[in-house]
């Protein structure tokens, strides 16, 4: 098969994996042979925000792949930077790790929002931008009911569905919701 990129970077933090990632990667992996996730805030520390390890996201997002698609999807884990001209040379540095120097990389993504202005950061990656997903899914209200207990299974792929039940049993996603329940952002 002939691909129009030899890697797209997609980048997101994926808290958690939902169906309008799921679209976005799906796209990705029929116009790209490699798709590299860049999972942001990545350090090793929870919050309501950020309950999830960029390992448990990888895990997350792979379940709900074929194998043949999960041997084509790469990630780099990308810690919080909160300077643009540091985040930048970080994510372009660990994207280079995982692809050749001949490469055709692009960037895939949509403007959302105020948030999404990081998308014109890279202008030496052509820029793959998704109209379809305009008013599409948020993670946030997503993470909210997750922590009253509800998992929203229209939102979701399977993989996470299962990923975030199996959460919910753990030590960890009851220290979770009681921060969120008495509005505690700081760190688990």
């Amino acid at each position: 098969m002939t691909y129009k990129f030899d890697d797209l970077v997609y980048i997101g933090r994926f808290q958690p994996f939902h169906l309008a990632h799921m679209q976005t990667v799906s796209i990705a992996l029929q116009q790209s042979q490699y798709v590299i996730l860049a999972l942001g805030s990545a350090q090793n520390e929870r919050n309501t925000k950020n309950p999830f390890l960029a390992q448990e996201r990888e895990q997350m997002i792979l379940s709900n792949f074929s194998e043949a698609d999960q041997k084509r999807i790469k990630f780099v884990h990308v810690i919080d930077v909160y300077n643009d001209v540091k985040w930048v040379k970080l994510v372009k540095s660990l994207v280079n790790e995982v692809v050749k120097p001949q490469d055709k990389i692009g960037l895939i993504g949509h403007f959302k929002d105020d948030s999404s202005y990081y998308l014109k950061l890279f202008p030496e990656w052509e820029m793959v931008e998704l109209d379809s997903l305009v008013g599409s899914i948020s993670a946030t209200p997503l993470r909210e009911a997750y922590y009253r207990g509800e998992i929203k299974h229209t939102e979701f792929p399977q993989g996470t569905i299962e990923f975030l039940q199996n959460f919910k049993k753990s030590d960890m996603y009851q220290q979770l919701q009681h921060k969120f329940d008495t509005q505690d952002k700081s760190n688990l």
